[in-house]
């Protein structure tokens, strides 16, 4: 290939600007030329790109957010929205993509492919719920800042012999929540995947003040959600007050870790490889530590497990 486009699409994640960096850089070392598209899918119907080199690029890594910006687009959803995008990438010479995100910016990637635009998708979520990979380009920055905020929360809680009801990211997977619950010794986490009691807790809270404890943690799941509701479900029964913190999309920011900057490195270079190759309609993911890739369409239906034990552990450990 001779020149191929990069592009964020969906939720930002720190180390989007590693994968970015990666891309670039790989591709010019391998004599392409790289087209930066702005606005995810958006800038791509609409043209909104502009010619990437080594210097683009630099000082971006320990950045978080994403250089090209990032948007969802209503308009790629339909079949004239693709099309649009199509005569894009064939108006620019772009004879590939990769595109940083999500499922729904996979499924943009795929319908893309079936129109003869090769594209290779790289995992970009905080959630980390991506079924095809272990593990996504941002994760693992997230739950260090969720850690890192609680921890602050503890200090208030302690003082005041509080309940802090901390909600955190995470519409349809608990990753984000049991992983965070067990660094930050939660009394319960409360995630999608399971089913809870909030008597369970309100016991739990009762039987632990016998023992000596004073303040709690509670972690919540976004997809859990009520935080609010639970607060003062907690306060009116057990008489500790409560109060609910939402964390929100500071969870987004901040510079990524030493994890993410090095995995995000090792996918976008992955990637053009890929497209190097002639090879499209793929997403690159990491399995056991090795970075794999496969088809789209098949990713997109693989279901994750949900780590049970990890689950019990932080029950068994926050007495």
């Amino acid at each position: 290939m001779k020149r191929i486009g990069v592009l964020t699409s969906g939720g930002d994640a720190p180390g989007m600007n590693a994968a970015i960096r990666a891309v670039t850089r790989t591709a010019l070392f391998k004599g392409m030329e790289v087209i930066g598209i702005r606005r995810g899918y958006n800038g791509l119907i609409n043209g909104d790109v502009f010619e990437m080199n080594k210097r683009t690029v630099s000082s971006i890594i320990q950045r978080g957010g994403t250089l090209l910006f990032t948007a969802r687009c209503e308009e790629f959803k339909e079949e004239a929205g693709v099309l649009k995008a199509v005569e894009t990438c064939k108006k620019l010479g772009i004879e590939g993509l990769v595109v940083i995100g999500g499922d729904g910016s996979y499924r943009g990637a795929g319908d893309l492919s079936a129109h003869g635009i090769p594209c290779i998708g790289i995992p970009g979520t905080i959630d980390n719920d991506i079924t095809s990979t272990d593990y996504t380009i941002g994760y693992d920055t997230a739950m260090n800042t969720v850690m890192e905020l609680v921890d602050k929360l503890r200090d208030t809680s302690h003082s005041h012999d509080r309940c802090s009801v901390v909600e955190v990211m995470g519409r349809r997977a608990g990753y984000i929540a049991v992983n965070t619950a067990v660094a930050c010794g939660a009394t319960n986490v409360l995630c999608p995947e399971r089913d809870y009691n909030l008597d369970d807790i309100v016991n739990k809270i009762q039987e632990t003040r016998k023992l000596g404890k004073q303040n709690f943690i509670i972690i919540v799941a976004e997809g859990v959600g009520h935080s609010e509701e639970i607060a003062n479900y907690i306060t009116e029964k057990t008489g500790v007050a409560a109060r609910a913190t939402i964390l929100g999309h500071v969870q987004r920011g901040g510079s990524p870790t030493v994890r993410d900057r090095v995995l995000a490195s090792q996918m976008g270079n992955y990637a053009v490889n890929l497209l190097e190759q002639g090879v499209g309609n793929r997403v690159v993911g990491v399995r056991g530590d090795k970075l794999v890739d496969f088809d789209i369409q098949e990713a997109l239906k693989m279901q994750k497990e949900f780590d049970e034990n990890l689950y019990k552990l932080s029950d068994i450990i926050s007495i």
